[in-house]
């Protein structure tokens, strides 16, 4: 039987779908933050678009309530008890679906599953962005040593950065750069990683918008195929900036082209914890924790 599992984020809305493999199958970007209420909830405007959406897949899927996982995070977690469960009761009501809003806890667990490798006896720093929140894992070898959730996503950026999305950027990278270094001034994060993995749809965007990316040779787990340098990354993210336009980056996603709303913004976080782990060699990654679910299961 076909088994669907919803990664519902504080932007983005992914589906996949298990049979005899996980497979992205489709993904809608609702930005949650925007006129976002801890108290009052998500806006009419989102609440509207995200039922719509989802009388939209349930009906293309057949999603049901015995095959349909949904993990909320991220902005959902920002929610009074009250309201979660509005959505608790508005999902299983009106869809015949859980809404399942998942700790960090959790969402860091299945992250770790989802990036469970030996690599090779590498020392590897795993980032997870979203919206909201960032999280940061630690393997030696094959087991998890540290977890890190950072409140900071980009959505704080976008808040704070008003010409980041003009057709070319109107802030530098520098200049976003040197706020989040002050917004993580009070992290401290090892010094001796041999690389780290930048997950949530980070090869496809640099194949996209054409990352100087070369064969991994750190490790071979036949997912991750690429690595670049510190310098290659910096590199793609000013290109990114102040050679392709918000137009021509659309074009890229035709399928949700507000995805790339994101994607400069969604560079320079992972860009100052590469830059304050001492990390030279960067493995871009599709995984995210609907991966870990999956893991976990087996």
């Amino acid at each position: 039987m076909k088994n669907y599992y919803i990664d519902l984020g504080s932007s983005t809305t992914k589906v996949y779908c298990s049979d005899k493999e996980l497979k992205l199958i489709e993904e809608h970007s609702i930005y949650f933050k925007n006129d976002f209420d801890s108290e009052k909830g998500i806006s009419e405007a989102n609440l509207k678009e995200l039922c719509e959406y989802f009388e939209k897949i349930k009906l293309k899927y057949n999603l049901k309530y015995d095959n349909t996982h949904i993990f909320a995070t991220g902005i959902f977690r920002n929610l009074i008890q009250e309201r979660k469960q509005d959505l608790v009761r508005l999902f299983n009501d009106k869809f015949d679906l859980h809404f399942n809003i998942i700790s960090h806890g959790i969402e860091n667990y299945y992250l770790a599953k989802a990036m469970e490798n030996d690599y090779n006896g590498k020392k590897v720093l795993i980032i997870n962005m979203g919206g909201k929140t960032t999280e940061l894992v630690t393997f030696v070898g094959h087991k998890v040593t540290d977890t890190k959730n950072l409140n900071i996503g980009v959505a704080d950026l976008l808040n704070h950065f008003d010409k980041v999305n003009d057709s070319y950027s109107g802030n530098t990278v520098e200049e976003m750069e040197k706020f989040v270094f002050e917004r993580l001034s009070d992290i401290e994060l090892d010094k001796d990683y041999d690389c780290a993995i930048f997950t949530g749809g980070e090869e496809r965007f640099e194949l996209l918008t054409g990352f100087n990316l070369v064969e991994n040779t750190l490790f071979h787990d036949n997912i991750h195929r690429y690595m670049l340098s510190l310098e290659d990354y910096i590199h793609g993210t000013k290109k990114v900036f102040n050679d392709i336009s918000m137009e021509e980056l659309y074009q890229l996603m035709p399928n949700n082209p507000k995805w790339m709303d994101g994607a400069r913004s969604g560079a320079i976080i992972p860009l100052v914890l590469f830059k304050m782990a001492n990390v030279n060699w960067i493995i871009p990654s599709d995984l995210n924790l609907i991966n870990g679910v999956i893991n976990d299961l087996k």
